[in-house]
C-alpha cells in the first residue's frame, strides 16, 4: 500500500464517520406534526428555517456526501488504473 492509498483510506473513514453524525443531528422533518391545523405555523423557527441549525446540517449532509462520493471514485480510480498499470 502506497502513503496515497493509506491516506485515502483515513479519509474515507473520516467522510463516513461525519456523514453518519451529521444526519443524525438532524431533526425529523415530522417533528411538531402532533396538533389538528398541522402544528404550528407561526414560530420562530419556521420563520427563520434558513438561519437555523437545521437548515445548516442540512447544508452540511450535502458538502459532506457529494465529497464521499468524489473521493470513492477518485479511490476506485487509483486503484484501477495501479492494477492494470503493473502488468
Amino acid at each position: 500500500m502506497s502513503i496515497v492509498e493509506i491516506a485515502c483510506g483515513i479519509a474515507l473513514i473520516v467522510f463516513s464517520i461525519a456523514i453518519v453524525l451529521v444526519v443524525l443531528f438532524q431533526e425529523g422533518h415530522q417533528q411538531n406534526m402532533g396538533a389538528i391545523a398541522g402544528g404550528a405555523a407561526d414560530t420562530f423557527l419556521a420563520k427563520n428555517k434558513s438561519r437555523s441549525i437545521d437548515a445548516f446540517l442540512t447544508r452540511w449532509t450535502k458538502i459532506i456526501a457529494i465529497a464521499f462520493f468524489i473521493l470513492v471514485i477518485v479511490v476506485n480510480a487509483i486503484s484501477f488504473f495501479k492494477l492494470f498499470g503493473a502488468s
